[in-house]
């Protein structure tokens, strides 16, 4: 995923709605998140699926990684007794 560009990934709902589609070409296009602002505050992030996919996955896979090394430490302090 690419960093956000903050003079062109940060846009307001209204201009969302107004422009949908190719606001969601960009995104597809440059590989940045679009955030989307209410009344001047950010409100949603649209992301392409591809990278919401690989985010899901990645923080799944970390999750797991760490319940592993949780288990394993447990293990660990229960033979040490």
């Amino acid at each position: 995923m690419g960093s956000i560009n903050l003079e062109e990934d940060i846009r307001p709902l209204s201009e969302f709605r107004a422009n949908t589609a190719s606001l969601v070409k960009l995104v597809k296009k440059t590989g940045r998140p679009l955030v989307l602002t209410q009344h001047g505050k950010s409100t949603v992030v649209l992301l392409d699926v591809h990278q919401y996919q690989s985010m899901v996955s990645s923080i799944e896979l970390s999750e797991s990684a760490g319940a592993a090394k949780r288990g394993l430490i447990a293990e660990g302090i229960k033979k040490r007794r």
